[in-house]
């Protein structure tokens, strides 16, 4: 109620939930049998449309108080990115171990206030970095945090080399599931065409969820071609043994290679959405990270297969034209 009260509510509001919520009972039913009459003292309810919203409110206004007195982080393009949040998944940053075990330690001190508990158990910690197997020791409530060397988040997976191989492979062997599910129904007599929009809807949808940010080698272009064929061949019911090319494969199923200009439109489409608004995700993309160069080759970013012989200030140009955009995606995909 405190925390309505503070972001603005009016005062009706706040009593018109507070009569919703406080002073409920339930029953419990097990069978035939109902208990006796129980309080519900404290919580938002499971299934109530409201409820996830109360909690969103309460969860920000816990978050800000706990990071406005920390001034750690990792600062991209002069902004200071202390955590990145979505519902009540967390991911808390910083660019060294003190940094983070401060953010933490002001986060569980703040939490407790608020009557609610980090489970460390689901708690991981990982050291990003271009080289591998850093150590980090992160302690809260004199526990330490497990150390991960990948972590799947909002359901891609983030490895501690930066690299998106892991989060590929990850997919493919889910495209290669959702297919075997249904490998019955994919190999028997029906109509050809049903089959493929079956395998667009239910394998490649799996396959390529988040594949707008990925940041794509030679290797993983390839790996992506191994999969799409392995899909056709599989369908088709043709081993390996048979010495079929992919060209004749190809042929008979009627269809060209074509997941990767799948990826490559639909990356096209977020990072033109990203470009033609202000936000987080736009000053990432713009804003250098502070710190040492590292030595060596440049590594690729997930704009080098947009950009390609175009500059940023060329690309960006032609994304604020919403309509020549979708023109320039579709052309690119094409060619």
């Amino acid at each position: 109620m405190s925390v309505l009260e503070n972001i603005g509510i009016d005062c009706r509001d706040r009593k018109l939930i507070k009569n919703l919520y406080m002073k409920q009972s339930a029953y419990a039913r097990i069978g035939d049998m109902m208990s006796e009459r129980c309080e519900i003292d404290r919580g938002v309810r499971q299934g109530c449309s409201l409820s996830p919203l109360l909690y969103n409110i309460y969860d920000e206004a816990m978050m800000r108080e706990a990071l406005e007195e920390v001034d750690q982080g990792v600062k991209v393009g002069g902004h200071l990115i202390k955590t990145i949040r979505f519902a009540d998944d967390k991911a808390v940053t910083a660019s060294s171990q003190r940094g983070l075990q401060l953010l933490m330690d002001n986060i569980n001190r703040v939490t407790e206030e608020y009557g609610m508990k980090i489970n460390i158990k689901k708690t991981k910690v990982m050291c990003i970095a271009r080289k591998t197997g850093g150590k980090i020791r992160i302690l809260i409530n004199g526990q330490k945090v497990e150390q991960v060397s990948q972590f799947r988040y909002l359901g891609s997976l983030i490895s501690e080399d930066g690299y998106c191989e892991k989060d590929i492979r990850a997919r493919i062997g889910m495209g290669k599931s959702a297919f075997l599910a249904k490998k019955m129904l994919l190999t028997s007599n029906i109509n050809m065409e049903l089959k493929k929009r079956i395998i667009r809807s239910t394998v490649w949808s799996v396959m390529m969820y988040g594949a707008e940010t990925w940041t794509l080698t030679q290797a993983d272009r390839k790996r992506i071609e191994a999969f799409e064929m392995w899909v056709w061949r599989r369908m088709l019911k043709i081993s390996w043994t048979e010495k079929v090319s992919n060209e004749e494969v190809l042929m008979k199923v009627g269809e060209q290679r074509n997941v990767l200009n799948i990826i490559s439109r639909r990356k096209h489409n977020w990072i033109g959405h990203i470009l033609r608004h202000d936000g987080l995700l736009k000053a990432i993309l713009e804003g250098r990270m502070e710190g040492k160069a590292a030595r060596g080759r440049r590594r690729l970013n997930m704009l080098s297969d947009i950009l390609k012989n175009d500059s940023y200030a060329v690309v960006k140009r032609l994304a604020e034209d919403r309509a020549q955009w979708i023109w320039t995606t579709k052309t690119a995909t094409m060619s």
